[in-house]
């Protein structure tokens, strides 16, 4: 099953990233600009998302995606790290979310979601 650390894992082997604690939990920045944070217990995570493409994702996907009232009006969609397919999934959603957050030229450098996998372990 998918934890924290896998969460963690993923986000560090993207470029220019770095890990800061706000808000008493990990979030993960590409250069300056926040992509990922794992807030409350570790059993899920938060990455950018358009606000206009939010509501499919949790209308198709209810037991993945979500989003608590208080960040309603943010960019930012929750996902749950038991429900998600596997690593290559949490990797998708973790680049999909760097590549929002990193400056144009360096997430051009870097493979689009569904390019590149994670290597085990």
């Amino acid at each position: 099953m998918l934890d924290a650390e896998d969460v963690r894992r993923i986000a560090l082997s993207f470029p220019a990233t770095l890990e800061k604690e706000r808000w008493g939990h990990p979030t993960f920045d590409v250069t300056g600009r926040m992509f990922v944070t794992v807030p409350d217990d570790g059993t899920s995570f938060a990455v950018r998302c358009p606000r206009h493409e939010r509501a499919e994702l949790m209308a198709s996907e209810p037991e993945k995606f979500w989003v608590p009232a208080h960040e309603a009006h943010s960019s930012w969609v929750r996902a749950r790290l038991a429900a998600l397919d596997d690593a290559d999934e949490l990797y998708d959603i973790l680049l999909d979310s760097w590549r929002q957050a990193a400056p144009a030229d360096l997430a051009e450098t870097f493979p689009a979601p569904g390019d590149r996998r994670p290597s085990a372990g």
